[in-house]
């Protein structure tokens, strides 16, 4: 039952994040992507909300933590819950390991997307 609340979630949040994006950029001529900026800071407050209230504001079924964070908010957007990570791990006293975590996430992941762009041009010819 897990992964059916986790799809249902995540479906809707990949149609929001979908939708949303694009009414964003049709509105802006600007190369900036306004519309990833807007869902990853919308995201990361709204995982900020949501996961505290869930947590340590209401008793609620495990279900809705499935389908609104882990579905929803990560169909919508994964960068929600990095973020909200790396803040737990300031605010568990562990300033080294979400610092590394931080610029480990950004400088792999954006060296990790590099790669992968070589690689398929490489493959592509």
């Amino acid at each position: 039952m897990d992964y059916l609340w986790i799809g249902l979630g995540g479906f809707a949040g990949a149609n929001a994040r979908y939708v949303l994006g694009r009414a964003i950029m049709s509105r802006t001529d600007s190369p900036f992507p306004y519309g990833t900026f807007v869902i990853n800071v919308t995201g990361s407050l709204l995982i900020g909300i949501l996961l505290t209230l869930l947590t340590e504001r209401w008793v609620a079924d495990p279900a809705w933590r499935l389908i609104i964070v882990i579905g929803f908010l990560g169909g919508y957007t994964t960068f929600s819950s990095y973020s909200f990570e790396a803040i737990r791990l300031f605010q568990d006293g562990q300033s080294w390991r979400a610092l590394t975590y931080i610029f480990g996430s950004n400088i792999v992941g954006l060296l990790a997307c590099y790669v992968g762009i070589v690689l398929a041009r490489e493959v592509g010819g």
